[in-house]
Parts: structure tokens; sequence; C-alpha cells
């Protein structure tokens, strides 16, 4: 009886660990490419009035939270959740979700960004924007 109750424990974590492989599998072959190196890229803030400023970056950061850093002139505020990165104001000027339905959107060459800014790679010749974006 024993040897039974064994054999299931056994089969138990076997599963597990078959799990955990099949997610960290999936998790690596879908994850962000990275590019290794110095990249220029252009980040645009388009404020809550559809004023636009543009930063030129130079920068070696693999991913756009770091490239933030390296933009001269460029502020960010935010608080690091769950998700990484969450970007609460830019250039001083705050987008509370709660209060209005506002937030910073991140767009990646025109498109709707898939990832956040702790994920999102930087790769050379790339253009961002942080759009303030109300939902009505």
């Amino acid at each position: 009886m024993k040897n039974k109750s064994n054999k299931k424990v056994l089969l138990g974590i076997l599963g597990v660990v078959a799990l955990v492989l099949v997610f960290a599998g999936v998790y690596f072959a879908f994850k962000p490419d990275t590019q290794q190196g110095g990249k220029n890229i252009k980040i645009e803030v388009v404020n809550s009035l559809e004023e636009t400023v543009a930063y030129d970056v130079k920068t070696d950061a693999e991913f756009l939270s770091d490239a933030f850093k390296d933009a001269q002139g460029l502020e960010i505020e935010g608080e690091e959740g769950a998700y990484g990165l969450m970007i609460l104001a830019v250039n001083g000027e705050k987008a509370v979700f709660e209060e209005n339905g506002a937030y910073w959107s991140i767009m990646v060459n025109g498109e709707y960004g898939m990832y956040g800014a702790d994920q999102q790679p930087v790769a050379d010749g790339d253009e961002y924007q942080l759009v303030y974006t109300k939902d009505e």
C-alpha cells in the first residue's frame, strides 16, 4: 500500500518538473531578442496636449527602460511592479488611470508596443514613443 502511495508522489513530482520544463522552453522560444552594443534610437514623448518632444539617443542599453537614462532631458517617474516598470509620469506630466483613465502607452516604430519598458528590446534605428493615452 505504501509502495502505491510513493509511486503517486513520484509521478506527481515528475509531472510538475515536466510542466516547469515546458514553460521554460516556451519562454526561451518566445522571449524578445535583444541587441548588444551601441545603438542610435529616437524617443518621442507625446503629452496630453499632443505636443511632441523628440530625443535622439545613443545607448548601449538592451531594454527601453535602460535607454531612458541615456536620453538627455527625459524624465521618467514610475514604480516597479509585478510586470516591471509602470510609467506614472513623463517630463513631470502624470497619467493616473484610477483618476481619469490616463496612462503612458509605448509605441514601437509606429505600432502599439507588445512589452513593458523593462522588457522592450532596443534595436539600432528604432523609434519609440511614449504617448499620453486616455480611455474614454
